[in-house]
């Protein structure tokens, strides 16, 4: 007996395994779409592909924001200040001397309550001078009033001072805090735990060093030994918590990648499910029909491709043809069409062809074709549906499996993408968990809301497991 669409609809809804399942896949599907028109798949791959300076703003492997919320000691977040922009805590003052050179005073100010030290502290630079560089002094003001010399220096018209990365300033701040407490300290402090910690005796000790809160300031005086001079500058405080999704190795928002690799993986799994039953259950009907040489033929290829390893030959193809995710998807459709389901298709269509409708539609005179595609295959169709959900989560996996391997798109921001990177850069023993768990965790969830629909289906279309 046939069901309508609702009556089918109500009759599915009474399993709660499919309901969950159904749930969760409108709930992908309907953060594909928000993926597609909010970030372009064009836009997502230049900004995937783009380098490190491209992320210069973001902190490096940083967790995801919401950490914060199940954490008692909270974590900062990145400070960005900059000249360019007309926001709270920044100065800029421009002081001509006599027609002959300018003094440039840029101040940075900012409330710092965290409870952990910055990642990283950077500041940068731009000039339009011509012949002669500006001289430029660092300071550090902290909120005791403790006033520091960062450094002083030349600068070129694109200049990086990474505060952090300072060797010199790092060892000139441990000699002056070692000589105030008579004490050495327990291991090599970098200046971003330096500037912020409080000058006590747990400051020798990484594990017992504590965060000054306050107010700090970063003081920059340029003189400009030319007229009409002008400097830019920006100042970033690096944090340890970024977006809802953390960053990676090249700063990066996994974000981008998280969501785009959705529809990536449900296209992919979907159009892969679907073409390769289509395609399989096409050849055995006409496997099964015509019979003689046609169906010899059909099924000795059938078994070449059963005997040939589907994942060795595709790892050996992608190795030497790097290309990408549409054509990935062409070679893996071409590769399983003459799978072992043409044969499982064969022996029901030979079935299904001695039944009396099918002798009642040659005797009008249908075609082959005609009989074949709306005699045989419509008989065969529904019974396939679990089977086609089922596999979604099979070709799910085997994109991102291709992609740990580094068989994938290289460009594809996807969710295999994402666990090669973490692999290929120590996630895991840098104890950056979030940075597998999160597109694994994708994927688990993509593949068990197919899994609790396709069983769904087996027990509709496939009565008697219900008594399982």
């Amino acid at each position: 007996m046939l069901l309508g669409i609702k009556g089918f609809f109500k009759y599915l809804l009474i399993y709660k395994s499919a309901f969950a399942g159904l749930i969760i896949i409108l709930a992908l599907v309907g953060l594909s779409i928000y993926t597609v028109i909010a970030l372009p798949y064009e836009e997502a791959t230049k900004l995937w592909r783009a380098g490190e300076q491209h992320w210069l703003d973001n902190p490096r492997n940083a967790l995801p924001s919401w950490i914060n919320l199940f954490l008692s000691k909270k974590l900062p977040e990145t400070i960005v200040l900059s000249t360019d922009k007309n926001q709270p805590g920044m100065s800029k003052v421009i002081i001509p001397v006599e027609g002959k050179f300018n003094i440039i005073r840029i101040d940075f100010s900012f409330n710092y309550e965290y409870d952990d030290f910055p990642s990283e502290i950077n500041l940068f630079f731009r000039s339009n001078f011509t012949i002669s560089a500006p001289k430029v002094t660092v300071s550090w003001i902290k909120p005791n009033g403790e006033e520091i010399t960062l450094k002083v220096f030349l600068i070129s018209k694109d200049y990086s001072y990474y505060i952090s990365n300072d060797e010199k300033l790092a060892r000139d701040l441990m000699n002056a805090i070692s000589a105030k407490f008579n004490k050495t300290f327990e291991y090599d402090a970098l200046p971003s735990i330096l500037l912020f910690a409080q000058e006590d005796e747990s400051v020798f000790n990484l594990n017992t060093a504590k965060v000054m809160k306050g107010r700090y300031k970063l003081q920059v005086e340029a003189i400009c030994f030319e007229t009409g001079v002008d400097l830019f500058s920006k100042f970033v405080v690096y944090g340890k918590v970024y977006g809802w999704a953390g960053t990676d190795h090249l700063r990066r928002d996994l974000g981008i990648a998280l969501l785009w690799g959705t529809p990536i993986a449900l296209s992919f799994g979907v159009i892969a499910s679907v073409s390769i039953a289509l395609i399989q259950m096409f050849i055995g009907a006409v496997s099964a029909w015509f019979g003689g040489k046609i169906d010899a033929i059909m099924q000795r290829i059938t078994e070449i491709f059963m005997i040939l390893p589907f994942l060795p030959v595709l790892i050996m193809i992608s190795t030497f043809y790097k290309f990408n995710i549409m054509v990935l998807l062409v070679v893996v459709i071409a590769l399983t069409m003459f799978g072992s389901g043409v044969k499982n298709y064969r022996a029901m269509f030979l079935q299904i062809k001695e039944f009396p409708y099918v002798e009642a539609a040659r005797a009008y005179g249908a075609g082959n074709l005609r009989i074949v595609l709306y005699y045989l295959i419509p008989k065969v169709l529904p019974t396939i549906i679990p089977s086609i959900v089922l596999s979604v989560a099979d070709f799910v996996f085997l994109e991102a499996a291709l992609a740990i391997l580094g068989l994938g798109d290289p460009l594809a921001p996807t969710w295999g993408k994402i666990i090669d990177d973490a692999f290929k850069y120590g996630a895991l023993y840098k104890g950056l968990y979030y940075w597998v768990l999160e597109p694994s965790l994708m994927l688990a969830i993509t593949s068990l809301s197919f899994a609790m629909l396709g069983f769904a289906l087996d027990k509709i279309f496939n009565p008697r497991l219900k008594e399982i």
